[in-house]
């Protein structure tokens, strides 16, 4: 068996498939209909919209196996993302990169398999959408085109959720976004027995930048306030800006000692702005911190709720930790 080649891009596409939000998240109607339809176009058992993980290929989508996952290095689609077009093995037991695959040699037998490769608009290959049979055969060139088309349905789609989940101006999650990835984390974290802080930030003084050197410029401030916050931060974190200038922040795997040492670095990179930007102004905010220490379920509305509580208890004692 021979385990796929990362692609020269990886980090890259790591990055790119973390920030499209998708990852872990529930089945969706509009992936499905893409599934059941190629399944039933191509007369296949197997039709799957998978996501190469690091080390997993997770499926969005998945019709015809009871797996939501499997490890990247014994998937064929590992392989189909180091393509640029459709990748076909017509028969996997003679085929030397996949004759020996426990997906071969054991359940579900695959001997066919196909997959497009998903491309997002930067032209980085997220997963595929691919067909698998238990028996060998070929796709002529009207196939390969109807494959090509229903590929390029499921990029939209995974365009269109991010779009929805994406705040358009920080290019962090917005609202919608950060309670499906926080609810998830949360429970996650309350699964393994992990800890999780939930950081709500208020920008102090936005109106007075907006009504002082207009709007232009206060799209600037959140833009820059949402930067500092994530390079302050770790990649596996949540990061949204939730509406205006409230933003919030899930630390997962991180107790209070972890969250302060955050809190600390981002008030470090404020200053640092401050001191050097020139803009006339100062980046000031006022932050609620909860903690969970995973014992117990719950709701990353409630979280909110409480951190928002804080973080407003904060703000009228006129003590924000920004210089």
């Amino acid at each position: 068996m021979q385990p796929p080649a990362k692609p020269s891009d990886e980090q890259h596409r790591l990055s790119t498939l973390r920030a499209y939000n998708i990852l872990d998240t529930l089945p969706e109607e509009r992936f499905d209909r893409l599934t059941r339809l190629a399944r039933r176009l191509f007369n296949v058992p197997i039709a799957v919209v998978s996501l190469v993980d690091m080390n997993r290929q997770w499926f969005k989508s998945c019709q015809g196996l009871a797996v939501q996952e499997t490890p990247r290095d014994v998937s064929f689609c590992g392989h189909a993302i180091l393509e640029d077009g459709i990748m076909e093995v017509p028969d996997a037991q003679h085929d030397a990169r996949f004759h020996d695959n426990p997906l071969v040699v054991g359940e579900p037998g695959i001997r066919f398999y196909a997959g497009c490769p998903l491309v997002v608009p930067d032209g980085v290959k997220l997963g595929t959408l691919c067909l698998l049979d238990t028996v060998p055969h070929r796709l002529n060139e009207e196939d390969r085109m109807l494959l090509r088309d229903l590929a390029a349905m499921a990029e939209q789609e995974i365009t269109a959720m991010q779009l929805a989940t994406m705040d358009a101006l920080t290019q962090i999650s917005n609202r919608r976004g950060f309670e499906a990835l926080g609810q998830h984390a949360l429970e996650v974290c309350h699964r393994l027995g992990l800890p999780a802080s939930l950081l709500f930030f208020d920008m102090n003084g936005f109106k007075e930048i907006n009504d002082t050197f207009g709007h232009a410029e206060g799209d600037r401030a959140l833009k820059t306030f949402a930067a500092l916050i994530r390079e302050s931060l770790r990649d596996s974190d949540v990061v949204a800006r939730l509406g205006g200038d409230e933003f919030a922040v899930l630390l997962t795997n991180a107790g209070k000692h972890e969250t302060q040492q955050a809190v600390a670095r981002l008030l470090a990179r404020v200053a640092a702005h401050n001191a050097e930007s020139g803009r006339g102004y100062a980046l000031c905010y006022s932050v609620g911190q909860i903690d969970y220490d995973g014992a117990q379920p719950v709701e990353v509305a409630a979280l909110l709720a409480q951190a928002d509580a804080l973080m407003y208890a904060q703000k009228r004692s006129s003590r924000s930790p920004a210089v």
